[in-house]
C-alpha cells in the first residue's frame, strides 16, 4: 500500500489560503451538527515519526469548539495502565455521544512501536489485531464515527526533520533514541506499518493515507477527509432517523409477513436448547454441612486472594440470576475473608445519563480490575441480552450483535491474564414467590422487594428463553457460565465458593 503512495504531492501557498477558510467553516458547522445528533467521533493520527501529527492536530482543532473535543496523547503505558487489559485505557477514553476524541498515537502502538521494540511478541499479534478490530467494530456499530489518518513521509525527509528538531534546544527532546532506531531501520518498520494497514483497513474504520511531505497538502487532505466522513455520518444518521419515523414495524407487517415471523418464533420455542431445565434444584446441604464446607472454602479463598495479589493475577466474577436468586448472599460469603483492599463489588443498576452517552460496555470496562485485584459484578453487561432485550431498551440488531461483543470483551480480559467466571443463580418460580413474600413480611428486608420485581415475574418465560440463549452463546472455555442450583441457599453459596477456589487454583498451577 505505502509503496504506491505519491509523496511528491504539493499545493501552493496561494491555493492553500484560498481553500482553507471554507473548509474551516464547514468543519465547525459539522462539529455542531454531530453534537446535535449525538454522534461520537474518534479521529486517530498515526504514521511515521516527525510526519507532523502534533502540528496537524493543532491545525485541525483551530476550527473546532474546544468545549466539544479532547486530545489524547498516547505514549508508553503508565504503571496503572500496564496493570489492566490492553484495550482498557482506550475504552476509558472513548467519547460520549456528540463529543470528539482525537488520538495522537493510539491502540496501534501495540502493533507498531511495541512490535518493533519486541515488547509485542509475534505469537501475540493475531490476538492483538483481533482486539483492535473488535474494538473498532463495536464502536462503529454503536454509532461512533472512526476516522483513521496515516501520515506518510519517506526516510530521507524523516531524518531531515529529526536533525532539524535536535539542533534546537527547545525541540531536541522530541526526538528519542527509538525514533532514530526506527529511522535507521525504516524499511523494516515500514513493513510492520504495511501489515497493520492491511489487517485493520475495514469498511467500518478505513485508513486514509496522508501524504505529509508537504504540510499544506497534508492539512488540506486531513480537513477534507474529516469533513467528508462527518458529513457522510450525519447523512446516514438523518436517513436512519427518518426511517424510524416511517414505522419499521408497519412495514414488517405488510402482506402478513410480520404475523408469519411471530408464528415461526412461537414454533421455535419448542425446538430451542434449554440449559436451565437440566439444573437439579433439589440439591441441598444441611446447616451443619454448610457451615463446615463454608469455613474450609473461605479459609482457602483468604489464602488464594493473597496469592493472586502476589502473582498479579486479575479476577472478574459476574453474578446474574433471577430476582431473589441469592446473588447478594453468595457475594457476601465469597468476600467475607478477602482483604477489602483487593476487591471491589460493583452493583449494576440502570445506566445513568453519562453511561447512556457511551457504548454500553464502556461503564464495565472502566470497572475492570488491575492485576492482582478482583472485580465482582452484581449484575453485569449481560443486561443487554436480557432486560434490555425484553423491555425494549435496545434494538433487536443491538442485542443480537451483543453476544459477539461480549465474547470479544471477555477474550480480551482472558488474554490479559484474568480469570473470568460468570454465575447464573437459578431458582424455580415457586421458590421465587416464597422469597418475595418472605421479604414483604420482614421489615428488615422489605427494601429488597419492589413492584418491578413482581411485574418481571409475569415475563418469566420470556426471560427464561433469553437466559438459555445467553448461556448457549456466551459460555466459553475462557469465560464459562456456571449455573448455580439455588433453591437451597446453603448449596448455592458453597458451589459459588468452590467454583472460584477451583478456578484460581487451576490458574495458579498454570503459572
Amino acid at each position: 500500500m505505502l509503496e504506491k503512495v505519491d509523496l511528491t504531492k504539493k499545493i501552493s501557498k496561494e491555493e492553500y489560503k484560498k481553500r482553507m477558510p471554507e473548509l474551516e467553516a464547514r468543519l465547525g458547522r459539522l462539529q455542531r451538527e454531530c453534537k446535535a445528533l449525538g454522534i461520537p467521533v474518534l479521529i486517530v493520527f498515526e504514521g511515521f515519526g516527525a510526519a507532523g501529527k502534533g502540528l496537524q492536530i493543532g491545525r485541525l482543532i483551530q476550527s473546532m469548539d474546544p468545549r466539544g473535543f479532547e486530545v489524547h496523547p498516547i505514549k508508553n503505558e503508565t504503571e496503572e495502565e500496564q496493570m489492566h487489559p490492553f484495550m482498557w485505557r482506550f475504552w476509558t477514553k472513548t467519547p460520549a455521544r456528540g463529543r470528539i476524541s482525537i488520538f495522537d498515537g493510539s491502540w496501534y502502538r501495540r502493533v507498531l512501536i511495541d512490535r518493533f521494540e519486541k515488547r509485542t511478541k509475534a505469537k501475540d499479534l493475531p490476538e492483538v489485531f483481533h482486539s483492535i478490530n473488535s474494538f473498532e467494530q463495536q464502536l462503529a456499530e454503536d454509532g461512533d464515527l472512526i476516522i483513521k489518518l496515516f501520515l506518510d513521509i519517506d526516510k530521507k525527509e524523516q531524518k531531515k526533520r529529526f536533525d532539524k528538531l535536535e539542533k534546537n534546544k527547545e525541540t531536541a527532546w522530541r526526538v528519542s533514541q527509538g525514533d532514530r532506531e526506527r529511522n535507521a531501520h525504516y524499511d523494516a518498520y515500514a513493513a510492520m506499518m504495511e501489515d497493520m494497514l492491511f489487517k485493520t483497513d475495514t469498511d467500518y474504520a478505513p485508513w486514509t493515507i496522508i501524504e505529509s511531505m508537504d504540510r499544506r497538502f497534508a492539512t488540506l487532505k486531513i480537513y477534507t477527509t474529516v469533513i467528508k466522513a462527518m458529513a457522510d455520518q450525519i447523512e446516514k444518521v438523518q436517513r436512519r432517523n427518518a426511517g424510524k419515523a416511517d414505522g419499521a414495524e408497519r412495514a414488517a407487517d405488510a402482506d402478513g409477513i410480520g404475523e408469519i415471523a411471530r408464528e415461526a418464533d412461537d414454533q421455535m420455542k419448542d425446538l430451542q436448547v434449554s440449559i436451565l431445565s437440566k439444573a437439579d434444584l433439589s440439591l441441598s446441604y444441611t446447616r451443619e454441612e454448610y457451615k463446615e464446607k463454608l469455613d474450609k472454602l473461605q479459609k482457602k479463598i483468604e489464602k488464594l486472594h493473597g496469592e493472586l495479589y502476589r502473582r498479579r493475577i486479575p479476577v472478574v466474577l459476574g453474578f446474574e440470576g433471577w430476582d431473589a436468586g441469592g446473588k447478594g448472599g453468595a457475594i457476601k460469603r465469597l468476600t467475607a475473608r478477602m482483604d477489602a483492599r483487593g476487591y471491589v463489588v460493583n452493583p449494576t443498576a440502570s445506566p445513568n445519563d453519562i453511561e447512556k452517552a457511551h457504548h454500553y460496555l464502556w461503564r464495565f470496562w472502566r470497572a475492570m480490575p488491575k492485576d492482582g485485584h478482583v472485580a465482582i459484578f452484581d449484575r453485569t453487561w449481560y443486561g443487554r441480552v436480557m432486560v434490555e432485550r425484553i423491555e425494549g431498551f435496545c434494538t433487536t440488531e443491538e442485542w443480537k450483535r451483543a453476544y459477539k461483543e461480549i465474547n470479544d470483551m471477555e477474550k480480551d480480559l482472558y488474554d490479559a491474564g484474568a480469570v473470568v467466571i460468570k454465575f447464573w443463580m437459578h431458582i424455580d418460580k415457586d421458590e421465587q414467590e416464597r422469597r418475595f413474600k418472605e421479604r414483604q413480611e420482614n421489615p428488615e428486608k422489605q427494601w429488597k422487594i419492589t413492584d418491578e420485581d413482581w411485574r418481571n415475574r409475569e415475563k418469566w418465560d420470556q426471560y427464561e428463553d433469553a437466559v438459555n440463549e445467553m448461556l448457549m452463546r456466551t459460555s466459553t472455555d475462557y469465560a464459562p457460565w456456571v449455573v448455580v442450583e439455588g433453591n437451597s441457599k446453603y448449596y448455592a453459596r458453597v458451589k459459588v465458593l468452590r467454583t472460584v477456589v477451583d478456578a484460581i487454583e487451576k490458574r495458579l498451577k498454570e503459572e
